[in-house]
């Protein structure tokens, strides 16, 4: 079966061999185990159910969290030429029973179905009329108390299991899962943890980076500016912190969404939609934008606050770069953050759990103060075990001079000890150090320490935030309680005793994440056009991954379009024919483009040229100033057709340029009566019909002000 198996992974999703896991959760699953499966967020999780969904006979129920996630999942799988349908709450009754009466009769290989309907005795009466071989369980933390997205609901699904007449296989799988949640899994679904698929919680594709000590906003500014091309996603701690972002980059002319619990449906489905397809390029949101952003070219997550838990921050973050390629997550940290993160907690109205809470927020600010690799500090977090350091996240990479800061660690341990182990918090030992008036400092006695102000040459924000440095060294312990307090750790005493030297750093920069290419940027406008005319999100049609593929490879046959990494059958002949052709027009245009890279290069499919900065603005500006496209395209070092892909944004997004520039009112009709003639799908048909003076540049400009008055 596990031949079979393949076969199928490259029959309908385009891949000749499975990613690390995903063969051993297969096999497993078709041994007939109950199995659970942990692999990080974008590790292709999905693939070990629907493999053996494709290979048993039935149609195999999935339990997921959220609508989106259901309505990403089925969409791309009608892509891929499997039958599939998902029941939840967005349905009316008929459509429920319509979906159901198609099940009974085995239309549908899987079927997602959301947790709270399991809630429903008539509903589960309904499931044991299906021939059901599989019930995957997605995001299957949810099942457990000590997880951070704990679902009563998820409960149910033992209970659903037993009443089915014959006994399926139950695969659960998650990504963020500590080793108690784990267990609590596998107990709650009968899951022998021997049957258990982690492949380890390392991101190879992911660069982490935290960003402490600089402004925040004019940071992120710049960090959008320099990758303005590029999908990503910006978390932020509450509603009121969504909105005023939203704001501030909307009036910035940056393309952007928002998302958050406080906003009407329909406007939240607006902005996901706008985001999803591609027609605003950066989301901001809370947490509510969360599981199942099945998005896969999102190329950076910035959290503009701190999360609460390393479980959120790793599954918000690893929604980057589910495709594989390259990608940011980037947390920008401020002290007061943790002040915010904690009001929210105290909100939480289980008060059983908020010492465990705490201590998870705890361990956030030591990721953010370590100085050591954060991938592995995240990997020790979920799993307890040890990786060397990843080599690429904002530690392994910073080049600067670390500090020796021996002495102030000293004066800080001396003056914790002073104060009395485990009887006040950080913030009262900075105000002795910083030599504060506070009254307390003074009821206390504290004033006539000796160490009372020898660090008043620093703010108390400044003391503050070494202490926290402090406790990342684990040089610092917390004891959490109503308030935490603070005491010496044994590793800190052998620093105060001069055994042990302590160093430190201090701020990045931001940084570009890739360099334009004008063969990837005409192919992303071809699968958006394609994603338009089918109402699904670009990536549903190809992951940027298989676009990058395609610019190494330049298939132009169908038979070397299968090769693309990411293209099956049934892709290869819905979309082949249209992506060779837009391949060979732009090499005709280009034939000074070259792509000698490897496909497995960090850098495939980007020709090597200078990056630039301000990309269509930068344009807009040469051209401007009066200078042609070729005199703009050997300035700038592009590709001319880059510099019309640029100057046909700014039209579109209204800049200071009109379509008459770039169309002669004596061309509009000609042009007009071609399209309707041959349709708008295809440029080559268009152009065949036209006088050689029409140039396609000017084919796309007249589609382009035609679309726009479309959506007026």
């Amino acid at each position: 079966m596990l031949e079979q198996a393949r076969l199928l992974l490259e029959k309908h999703y385009g891949y000749s061999s499975f990613r690390k896991g995903q063969e051993e959760a297969i096999q497993s699953a078709l041994d007939g185990n109950d199995t659970m499966c942990v692999m990080p967020t974008g590790g292709g999780k999905s693939i070990c159910y629907q493999i053996p969904a494709l290979v048993f006979s039935g149609t195999t129920i999935v339990i997921s969290p959220l609508i989106s996630l259901m309505k990403d999942q089925v969409d791309t799988l009608l892509q891929a030429g499997i039958p599939a349908a998902y029941i939840n709450s967005s349905l009316s009754a008929g459509e429920v029973q319509d979906r159901m009466m198609r099940a009974k009769h085995g239309e549908y290989r899987m079927l997602y179905i959301a947790p709270e309907r399991l809630e429903s005795y008539e509903f589960i009466n309904q499931l044991r009329e299906l021939s059901i071989p599989l019930v995957a369980v997605d995001e299957a933390h949810c099942i457990s108390q000590w997880g951070h997205d704990f679902r009563p609901s998820y409960q149910r699904i033992h209970t659903m299991i037993e009443k089915l007449p014959e006994k399926p296989v139950v695969m659960a799988l998650t990504a963020t899962a500590t080793p108690k949640v784990r267990e609590d899994i596998c107990r709650s679904l009968n899951i022998d943890e021997d049957h258990s698929i982690l492949t380890g919680f390392a991101r190879e594709n992911l660069s982490f980076s935290v960003i402490k000590g600089q402004d925040r906003l004019r940071y992120l500014k710049d960090f959008l500016k320099k990758n303005e091309t590029e999908s990503g996603i910006i978390y932020a701690a509450t509603r009121k912190n969504v909105d005023q972002l939203h704001d501030v980059l909307n009036k910035s002319g940056i393309r952007v969404s928002k998302y958050h619990a406080g906003m009407s449906d329909e406007d939240r489905i607006s902005g996901q939609e706008d985001f999803l397809l591609d027609r605003t390029a950066v989301m901001v949101a809370t947490s509510a934008f969360g599981m199942g952003i099945d998005k896969s070219n999102i190329r950076y997550v910035i959290h503009f606050q701190l999360p609460k838990n390393m479980e959120s921050y790793y599954q918000e973050a690893g929604r980057a770069g589910r495709d594989g390629l390259d990608s940011e997550c980037i947390l920008l940290y401020s002290p007061q953050d943790v002040q915010v993160q904690r009001f929210l907690i105290d909100q939480s109205s289980d008060r059983m759990r908020m010492p465990q809470e705490l201590e998870k927020l705890q361990l956030m600010v030591d990721y953010c103060h370590t100085e050591n690799c954060l991938q592995r500090k995240i990997v020790h977090y979920f799993s307890d075990s040890d990786m060397p350091p990843c080599g690429r996240c904002g530690n392994c990479t910073d080049s600067r001079e670390s500090k020796d800061v021996t002495k102030e660690a000293q004066m800080v341990l001396s003056c914790v000890i002073r104060m009395g182990q485990k009887r006040f918090g950080k913030a009262l030992v900075a105000q002795v150090l910083t030599g504060s008036q506070n009254k307390k400092v003074g009821e206390l006695g504290f004033n006539r320490l000796p160490t009372y102000g020898i660090m008043k040459d620093k703010s108390a924000k400044e003391v503050t935030s070494f202490i926290e440095f402090l406790i990342s060294q684990d040089l610092i312990g917390v004891e959490h309680g109503t308030y935490p307090v603070i005491f010496v750790n044994p590793s800190g005493k052998e620093v105060l005793m001069g055994n042990v030297p302590v160093q430190r750093k201090e701020a990045v920069e931001t940084r570009q994440l890739a360099a334009d290419d004008p063969l990837f940027e005409e192919l992303r406008i071809v699968r958006k056009r394609l994603a338009e005319q089918e109402k699904v999100p670009p990536f549903v049609i190809f992951s940027d991954t298989a676009l990058k593929s395609m610019c190494v490879k330049q298939p132009e046959t169908p038979e070397a379009f299968l090769q693309v990494s990411g293209v099956g059958q049934h892709k290869a002949d819905k979309y082949g024919e249209t992506f060779i052709q837009a391949i060979q027009l732009f090499k005709s245009q280009n034939p000074e483009y070259q792509n000698d890279l490897s496909e497995d290069s960090p850098s495939a499919g980007k020709p090597v040229r200078k990056p630039s900065a301000n990309s269509h603005l930068d344009t807009l500006k040469l051209y401007k100033e009066g200078k042609t496209f070729k005199e703009i395209a050997e300035e700038r070092d592009l590709s001319i057709q880059t510099v019309e892909n640029h100057l046909l944004k700014c039209l579109e997004a209204g800049e200071n340029i009109t379509y008459e520039e770039f169309v002669p009112e004596i061309y509009t009709d000609q042009i007009a009566q071609a399209v309707e003639e041959t349709g708008a799908d295809r440029l080559k048909p268009i152009k065949e019909q036209l006088p050689e003076d029409i140039t396609y540049f000017m084919i796309k400009a007249f589609l382009s002000r035609k679309k726009a008055e479309q959506t007026r």
